[in-house]
């Protein structure tokens, strides 16, 4: 009984480790290594607080990364310690790779950050300007 016992966890383990590899290998597919060097431009990625962004459009012009920051060191395999302004400063100064994308020197596209709002955990309020249309029934 014991003997079958330990076969069967033998089984198990195997089963489970032939699943993370499977699995492992579908997430390595889109997956593409992100490696920045000290003193790279970076972008950093934000997000609007849920729920409230129902009176402007949502998608593609909703602001998504603001920047460009100074990489200042790599900290272990994928985190950055990143150069941020006086205004971020109650912002953690390390951030993963994920939430980062390499900034290509053009002008036109980088977000400042004086109409932008943005607290401690990188989200920002939207708030509408102006209704431009309405109706009543």
């Amino acid at each position: 009984m014991i003997k079958e016992t330990t076969e069967k966890i033998i089984l198990i383990k195997q089963r489970i480790q032939a699943a993370q590899d499977r699995q492992k290998s579908y997430a390595n597919r889109k997956r593409k290594p992100m490696e920045f060097e000290v003193g790279d431009r970076v972008m950093l990625k934000v997000s609007p607080w849920k729920g409230l962004v129902r009176f402007i459009k949502r998608g593609k012009l909703n602001l998504r990364y603001i920047g460009p920051f100074k990489v200042l060191a790599k900290v272990g395999k994928v985190a950055y310690r990143l150069e941020l302004p006086q205004e971020l400063s109650r912002v953690h100064h390390t951030f993963h790779v994920s939430n980062l994308k390499k900034w290509y020197a053009d002008k036109p596209l980088a977000m400042p950050l004086e109409g932008v709002h943005i607290d401690d955990t990188l989200q920002f309020m939207e708030e509408p300007i102006k209704i431009m249309e309405r109706e009543i029934k």
